[in-house]
């Protein structure tokens, strides 16, 4: 779970198999010379490469594993005191101009994660993120419950697909990706090499697009935060309230009250690949 690279985001760079990989890819060699030169052992070279497989899914089902290739949970020690608050499976012309409210009211400059068939369809939004001073990350172009389950190709064309987006109306290309639900294959990580970008999930989640409690949300985060933590909040598919108000425009002033009193400021992924100026360190304000 290290959030440290070796190659800045945005450059392509040369896949290297983490040693589980590297194991499966071994072991799955193994059994087949053991296979042809005994035919007897494929009971046991069948299953030690259906537990490698097991092994495999379980490193995709974990959004915050590095078991498959490079995951930023944190932010880098070069981060210092700050934090990351990501805002996923947006833009949602309702809720994304009131989010961007709220942090305009704190001083605070977040990362979007945005979905490219909803930035296609409301670009003005995305615009005004950009033009706030935020960060617009990639989140896939469909945001397809079944996107663990593709193949190279089909990933490689819907991240594609949403760097080209996205770039067209931000005028930036995207330095980091989020996977849908945050699942993923081993597939994935060689596709991230090729078109230069760098995985990203989290340290915590608030859970806001089901749970409908601001307080229970804001504790989820809360809860232990420190420096170089990143946050999991949702503009998309926001949960709201018995009165119909997205949960997380209450679940915003609790947390970034929390961490301006904590001395804890807010940066963006990109901003985070760079060690920040000593005004960029200083606490947001506390309303």
């Amino acid at each position: 779970m290290n959030s440290s690279i070796t190659t800045p985001p945005g450059n392509a760079r040369r896949w290297k198999p983490t040693p589980l990989i590297s194991g499966a890819l071994a072991l799955h060699a193994g059994a087949a010379v053991a296979v042809a030169t005994a035919p007897s052992t494929w009971p046991w070279a069948g299953g030690s490469v259906i537990a490698s497989h097991l092994v495999l899914m379980a490193g995709g089902l974990w959004p915050r594993s590095a078991w498959l290739g490079p995951n930023w949970t944190h932010l880098p020690a070069t981060a210092g005191r700050q934090i990351a608050l990501t805002i996923d499976d947006g833009p949602d012309p309702d809720v994304t101009p009131r989010v961007l409210d709220v942090l305009d009211l704190y001083g605070v400059k977040a990362t979007f994660f945005c979905i490219g068939e909803l930035a296609q369809r409301h670009p003005r939004c995305v615009e005004a993120i950009v033009a706030r001073g935020h960060a617009v990350e990639n989140h896939s172009q469909r945001h397809r419950h079944t996107f663990s389950l593709q193949a190279p190709g089909a990933l490689r064309r819907e991240i594609a697909a949403a760097q080209d987006t996205l770039a067209q109306i931000t005028g930036m290309r995207p330095l980091f990706f989020r996977a849908p639900a945050g699942l993923r294959n081993p597939f994935l990580e060689p596709v991230l090499c090729q078109l230069g970008l760098q995985l990203a999930s989290w340290t915590r989640r608030g859970f806001d697009t089901r749970s409908r409690n601001a307080d229970a949300i804001a504790q989820r985060l809360l809860h232990g935060l420190a420096p170089q933590d990143i946050l999991l909040l949702h503009d998309g598919h926001a949960a709201r309230d018995a009165h119909g108000t997205p949960v997380i425009l209450a679940v915003l002033p609790k947390v970034l009250e929390a961490a301006a009193r904590a001395q804890l400021p807010c940066t963006t992924l990109r901003a985070a690949l760079a060690p920040a100026p000593p005004e960029a360190t200083r606490p947001q304000r506390v309303i």
